[in-house]
């Protein structure tokens, strides 16, 4: 198990990500596993999708514009989740009397505000099963880091994210937020927050802050442009460079403006990929930006206050690997499952189980090294990172 010093270099952001990351692989790999104990083999969500649209729905259900209005998210970002949900089995959707034909069942199109979401058999065992994880793997955490470390991790995370003037979410949102924009927050209290809940809303305000300034957001400036320089790399290398799917890490629309994309000379198939004069810009202006924000964060909350963090997010790093160690009945483990939708396994399935296995195994290796800089979440993987 590797120690990797290069940790001590990373930015507060990357800190949180890494960290959130752990947290969030030991998470999902158990929830997995329990899903498949109870009959649904391959259930790979991520707990993103409690904290953020599951929780709450209840026996009742509710209408798709009541679900974006509770959890803080646009009208069509939660209809595209609860089209993949839909197709997943996890939700069912009841069309209102007054709804004409829908087009594209299983996605987001033809979804209308007024219908009514509730919760499939699958959905009801999922949704009993994630709650006690949260604190079943905050306290494998005091036993592996000791009670002493997680209480000051928390103590400084809940410092920080108790100043902070935006609702936010319980989940880290995935992909480019584009123009939404969070309410000024209204409710503060002496709730226990989740330590996931915790990283991911100072995260998520880090994240917000950046991509007001950047012309990349920090999601794409984090993980791929960051890898990229003027040498040229085969596209295929920069899953393993950021700690991400090759489906995160492809070089799609966001990306292209900045990258120069050519013919691999030395192979018949695939390609090279390196930064633009802009793309070198944009870089430039990512490590900037990133020391800015630290330093407004250290006058605005102290500090002595992000010190004190980034010491508690630095000493979780010597036993960070363990917890990530997949267990027996996941895919990150080896064990072949249909995608989630599907009935068999597909060669598709295959190659994202091999996938997710060297991912996995690059991340108890050296988790300084290779966990993610921002998390991508996936949505081919269940929302996975």
């Amino acid at each position: 198990m590797k120690n990797s010093s290069i940790v001590f270099a990373r930015s507060l952001s990357a800190l949180l990500s890494q960290v959130l990351v752990a947290f969030t692989v030991e998470f999902d790999n158990e929830f997995e596993r329990r899903m498949g104990e109870a009959g649904y083999a391959g259930a790979r969500l991520s707990l993103i999708v409690w904290s953020n649209l599951m929780r709450f729905l209840g026996e009742r259900g509710l209408t798709v514009r009541e679900l974006a209005t509770q959890a803080l998210a646009s009208d069509n970002a939660i209809k595209f989740e609860l089209g993949c949900l839909e197709r997943w089995g996890f939700v069912v959707l009841q069309e209102s009397p007054s709804s004409g034909l829908r087009e594209g069942w299983g996605s987001g199109r033809g979804i209308r505000a007024d219908w009514l979401v509730r919760l499939t058999r699958k959905g009801g065992a999922a949704s009993e099963i994630w709650p006690p994880l949260f604190g079943e793997i905050e306290g494998r955490w005091e036993k592996r880091f000791g009670e002493v470390k997680i209480d000051r991790l928390r103590k400084s995370l809940a410092d920080l994210a108790g100043r902070l003037d935006l609702e936010l979410p319980e989940g880290l949102p995935g992909g480019w937020l584009g123009p939404w924009k969070f309410p000024p927050r209204v409710t503060r209290g002496d709730e226990r927050l989740a330590l996931p809940t915790l990283l991911s809303r100072l995260l998520l305000a880090f994240r917000i802050e950046f991509d007001r300034e950047s012309p990349v957001p920090l999601v794409y400036a984090a993980n791929t442009l960051r890898v990229l320089g003027e040498k040229p790399i085969r596209t295929a290398e920069i899953p393993r460079l950021t700690g991400g799917s090759p489906e995160t890490s492809d070089i799609g629309w966001q990306i292209k403006p900045y990258v120069v994309v050519t013919p691999d000379p030395a192979a018949k198939r695939g390609k090279v990929v390196r930064l633009s004069a802009r793309g070198l810009q944009a870089q430039q202006a990512y490590h900037r930006l990133l020391g800015d924000i630290e330093q407004r964060w250290e006058e605005r909350f102290g500090k002595a206050a992000v010190g004190q963090l980034r010491e508690a997010l630095q000493g979780l790093f010597d036993r960070l690997s363990e917890g990530m160690v997949p267990p027996r009945g996941t895919v990150r483990a080896g064990d072949q499952a249909p995608a989630l939708g599907r009935r068999d396994v597909g060669s598709a399935a295959r190659q994202r189980m091999r996938d997710l296995v060297a991912q996995t195994e690059a991340f108890v290796r050296d988790p300084a090294g290779t966990l993610p800089h921002h998390p991508a979440w996936d949505m081919n993987r269940g929302f996975g990172v």
